[in-house]
C-alpha cells in the first residue's frame, strides 16, 4: 500500500480517516503541529510529522515520500475573516506549492466544504455543475482556497471533496446539540419555513475520500473560474437523508432515547441577536464564537442540500448504514466516553 500523508489529522474528521486508511492497510503521516492532541492517533500506530501550513519548509518535509496527501486542516471559526483566508486559502496554496515541487507529485484530496459552493436552488439539491455562490466569510475562504488549488491542476493531481454537515463519534460540535436536547428537551430551529440539510457520518465521508484519491475524477489544466469546466473534479458527500433541522432534532432525541423533544422556531431578527451577542462575548473573552453572524448567514440563506449522485455513479460510493443507525452509533460512543 502507498504511504499517505493526512493533514489536519487531529482534528474530528482527521480521526475519522487515519482510522479507515490504517484499517485498509495504508501507512499514515500525521502532519499535526507541536500543540495538537494527538491521545486518539498515538494507539493507531501512525508516524507524526510536526508542521504548520503556514511554513514552506515543513510542508516540503512532510509531502516526500507519500503518494497521496489528505488535506484536511483549516479553520471553521475566527475572530476576524483574515485569519480564516490565511489557512483555508492560503495554507491550500502553501501546500499545493510543496506538492508540485517534487519530482512526482503525490495525488491531493482537498476537503472543502458545501459552504463554499453555497446554500441550495429553491427546487433542489446544489450539484457539482452549480456556480459557487458563497454565503460567509468561512465560505468564501474555503472556495479562496478551492480556486488556489485549481491553478496547480496542470502540475498536480487533485481532487476536492464538499462535505455538509459531518457527525460522528469524537464529533465536539453535534455534541453540543445533543446535549441541549437531552438536558433541556428542547430543539431549537433557526427560522419558521422548513429547511433541509444534507449529513454524513464521519466514517462514511473517510469512505468516499479514499475512493476519491484512488479513482476521482482530477482538476483540469485550465484558468480559474472557467465556466466550461465547473464542477469537474469535485465531489459533494451525502448520506441520501435530507432531513429538516426539526426531523433531525426528532432523530438526535430518538437515537437518545428521549421520546419527546419540544421544537422552538425562532425567526431571522433572533438569529441575528442571538449571534450578535454570542460574537460579542467571545470578542470580550478573546475567542472566536461557535455561532458567530457568520454562522447566521449561513443559517438564514435557504437549505443546505446537495446531491451525491456524482460520487455515486462515478465512484461507486454508498454510505454504510442510515442516518438513525449512525446517530445512535454516535451516542453509544458518546455515552461510552463519558460526553453525554
Amino acid at each position: 500500500m502507498d504511504r499517505v500523508l493526512v493533514t489536519g489529522a487531529s482534528g474530528f474528521i482527521g480521526y475519522h480517516l487515519v482510522r479507515a486508511l490504517v484499517e485498509t492497510g495504508h501507512p499514515v503521516t500525521a502532519l499535526v503541529r507541536k500543540t495538537s492532541a494527538v491521545d486518539r492517533l498515538e494507539p493507531l500506530g501512525i508516524e507524526l510529522a510536526f508542521g504548520d501550513l503556514a511554513d514552506q519548509d515543513s510542508l516540503k518535509a512532510a509531502v516526500t515520500g507519500h503518494a497521496v496527501v489528505y488535506h484536511l486542516a483549516g479553520l471553521v471559526k475566527a475572530r476576524r475573516a483574515a485569519q480564516l483566508f490565511a489557512v483555508n486559502q492560503q495554507g491550500v496554496a502553501n501546500l499545493c506549492r510543496a506538492c508540485a515541487e517534487r519530482a512526482s507529485p503525490p495525488v491531493l484530496v482537498l476537503v472543502s466544504t458545501l459552504a463554499a459552493a453555497g446554500p441550495a436552488p429553491p427546487d433542489r439539491p446544489r450539484t457539482e455543475g452549480d456556480p459557487p455562490r458563497p454565503v460567509s466569510h468561512y465560505g468564501r475562504s474555503k472556495r479562496a482556497g478551492e480556486m488556489e488549488a485549481e491553478k496547480f491542476a496542470d502540475r498536480l493531481p487533485i481532487t476536492v471533496v464538499r462535505p455538509p454537515i459531518v457527525f460522528g463519534e469524537a464529533d465536539p460540535a453535534c455534541l453540543q446539540i445533543f446535549r441541549v436536547i437531552k438536558w433541556t428537551g428542547i430543539h431549537f430551529v433557526p427560522g419558521f419555513r422548513p429547511r433541509k440539510y444534507s449529513v454524513i457520518h464521519a466514517a462514511d465521508l473517510a469512505g468516499l475520500l479514499i475512493r476519491a484519491a484512488q479513482s476521482g475524477e482530477r482538476l483540469p489544466a485550465r484558468r480559474v473560474g472557467d465556466r466550461d469546466e465547473i464542477g469537474h473534479g469535485y465531489y459533494f458527500a451525502d448520506c441520501g437523508w435530507r432531513p429538516t433541522y426539526y426531523q433531525l432534532g426528532k432523530l438526535m432525541a430518538k437515537a437518545m432515547g428521549r421520546r419527546f423533544v419540544l421544537l422552538i422556531p425562532f425567526g431571522p431578527l433572533m438569529v441575528w441577536g442571538v449571534s450578535a451577542v454570542s460574537d460579542l462575548a467571545a470578542r470580550l473573552r478573546g475567542r472566536a464564537a461557535h455561532f458567530s453572524l457568520d454562522k447566521a448567514r449561513e443559517a438564514v440563506a435557504g437549505s443546505w442540500v446537495c446531491s451525491g449522485q456524482k460520487a455515486a455513479s462515478q465512484l461507486g460510493f454508498s454510505v454504510a448504514a442510515s442516518l438513525p443507525g449512525r446517530l445512535e452509533q454516535t451516542v453509544e460512543w458518546y455515552r461510552r466516553e463519558g460526553w453525554l
